[in-house]
């Protein structure tokens, strides 16, 4: 008689670890330790560089842009607020400008929080235009990346752009009410339509209209663009944060009409924290003394 086979029972034990992995615990704890606001207590504020182009040479055949010198003034006056160095330049050469944005991409700015650099000028698809030639966005956002320009990076660096980028008004609409339907959808936007910026951390980019439109401007008043900007800063700058600032702007300006035209701003940012423009603290008198003595 044969002995029947002997059955074994085989219990295996599965243990799910709830303790996480050095490498999850590592980057959190980097994650963690990221700063989320720019330093902006340096000895200085910074450059700020404002190029106004009011005339051009009779061969590019551009009218003449009335209105600028009130738009330099406010962005003088708001940013020498903010405690920003300013240097304006009005109707300059291509070879000049390039010269001066050389010349600040160069310069030592390890005790400087940022850097601004406005034009003021006519415009199209992806440049501006100096007082005999249009010179290349990239060109001059290329100068101040962290490869060329090593002591801004990891520091903000602000281009504004009050200039055309194309010929195609904004049209005013109506918002659907709440139930209604669209009567078609054959029209897609691209949203890749956007001039992207050069790479590299750290860059702000503020345009006054999309891509493709016109912007507007009044002789005696200045641009709409610039003005909604200034008056924000006088009034928000060193409360709120600066991409919302710019967002508050972007409302204002499309709240503006111009004979049944609009416009409308738009920023491409990539800063990797929040900026503050908060007043700096004043030095204590214990080391102004000192350095009167030395």
């Amino acid at each position: 008689m044969k002995t029947p086979p002997t059955v074994v029972f085989i219990h295996s034990f599965f243990f799910v670890s709830r303790v996480p992995s050095l490498t999850t615990m590592a980057s959190e704890e980097k994650a963690s330790d990221l700063p989320l606001e720019y330093q902006m207590d340096n000895k200085q504020r910074g450059l700020a560089l404002i190029f106004n182009q009011e005339h051009f040479d009779l061969k590019l055949n551009l009218n003449q842009r009335r209105g600028m010198a009130k738009d330099k003034a406010s962005l003088t006056e708001r940013f020498q607020e903010l405690g920003f160095k300013v240097k304006a330049y009005d109707d300059i050469k291509k070879k000049k400008m390039l010269c001066i944005l050389r010349k600040a991409a160069e310069a030592n700015h390890t005790d400087a929080d940022c850097f601004v650099c406005v034009f003021l000028s006519h415009g199209d698809d992806g440049h501006v235009f100096a007082r005999d030639n249009t010179v290349d966005i990239k060109e001059i956002t290329a100068l101040f990346k962290g490869n060329r320009c090593r002591s801004l990076v990891g520091k903000p660096k602000i281009f504004i752009f009050q200039a055309c980028r194309g010929k195609v008004h904004e049209n005013a609409v109506t918002p659907l009410a709440r139930g209604d339907s669209e009567m078609s959808s054959e029209v897609v936007e691209e949203a890749a339509i956007l001039c992207t910026p050069p790479a590299g951390e750290d860059f702000l980019m503020c345009y006054c209209v999309s891509e493709g439109f016109v912007s507007f401007r009044n002789p005696s008043n200045g641009s709409f663009y610039i003005q909604d900007l200034c008056e924000t800063l006088q009034e928000q700058a060193s409360t709120l944060e600066f991409t919302e600032l710019l967002t508050l702007v972007n409302l204002k300006v499309s709240r503006r009409c111009a004979a049944n035209n609009k416009q409308m701003p738009c920023f491409t940012s990539m800063l990797t924290k929040k900026l503050y423009f908060k007043p700096k603290k004043e030095r204590s008198m214990i080391s102004v003394i000192f350095h009167i003595q030395e």
